[in-house]
């Protein structure tokens, strides 16, 4: 490649400074970035609104990250970094290692549903340290488990896939109940009478509802989950033994 030629911009693949403000550092404008999505969501981001909660100048932040995007990398290493993948060990134990590190990126999403909307569409998220390393570490284990070495990486997306696109629909919901203002108990009890009225015409929903009525929403929503979870894992662990055995 020309020395010239563009890179493709991205925080992970320009040169970090050398001297940073003392007053302000990448660390405190990343936690405070995360801080702010939380409460606020992807909308409410922006280098001007950051800028005045850490009680500086956009300018400022601008002498640590280049741009939005930079930012939004960033922040979604940071929060990789809450992720629990287990060592890879005995193969044997390979389906609880990745049930719980499944389990470990649900609970991350559920913390900051903004993640999901974001990875993948800004810059090179996945050479994100924190990204590179956890990732490294559940591909260990589909190695471990005995997956072939060009297998591994297909196999840790399906399970991604699945997690994400749940943990997408369950924070939208989540949040849905939040702007109401119940909890979710009153929200699902509230809405009762009007999904038993027009389900009246579908009996196969009738009775799906009525075999929930009684339970924990919380209780369902993660039996919910781990059905779909041990299904993938069915079927990997089946492809898994159709190559090996």
């Amino acid at each position: 490649m020309a020395a010239d030629e563009q890179q493709i911009p991205s925080v992970w693949t320009r040169p970090r400074r050398q001297r940073e403000r003392p007053e302000l550092s990448r660390g405190q404008i990343v936690s405070e970035a995360v801080r702010l999505l939380d409460a606020e969501g992807i909308e409410a981001l922006s280098m001007r609104r950051l800028g005045t909660r850490l009680g500086a100048g956009a300018t400022s932040l601008y002498r640590h990250v280049a741009n939005k995007d930079e930012l939004i990398e960033l922040v979604v290493d940071e929060v990789y970094g809450e992720l629990e993948v287990p060592d890879a060990g005995d193969p044997a134990g390979w389906r609880a290692a990745v049930g719980h590190s499944a389990y470990s990126l649900r609970s991350m999403a559920l913390r900051h549903p903004w993640v999901a909307s974001v990875l993948g569409q800004v810059g090179l998220v996945h050479l994100g340290p924190n990204v590179m390393r956890l990732s490294d570490r559940m591909l260990a284990l589909f190695r471990t488990a005995g997956f072939a070495p060009d297998e591994t990486d297909q196999a840790m997306n399906t399970l991604i896939a699945y997690v994400i696109g749940m943990a997408t629909s369950e924070a939208a919901y989540l949040s849905l109940i939040a702007r109401s203002g119940k909890d979710e108990q009153d929200f699902v009890e509230s809405l009762r009478p009007a999904a038993e009225q027009a389900m009246q015409d579908h009996p196969q929903l009738r009775e799906g509802q009525a075999a929930q009525r009684g339970k924990d929403p919380q209780r369902i929503r993660e039996d919910n989950f781990d059905y779909g979870l041990q299904r993938v894992l069915d079927g990997l662990e089946a492809r898994l033994d159709s190559t090996n055995g």
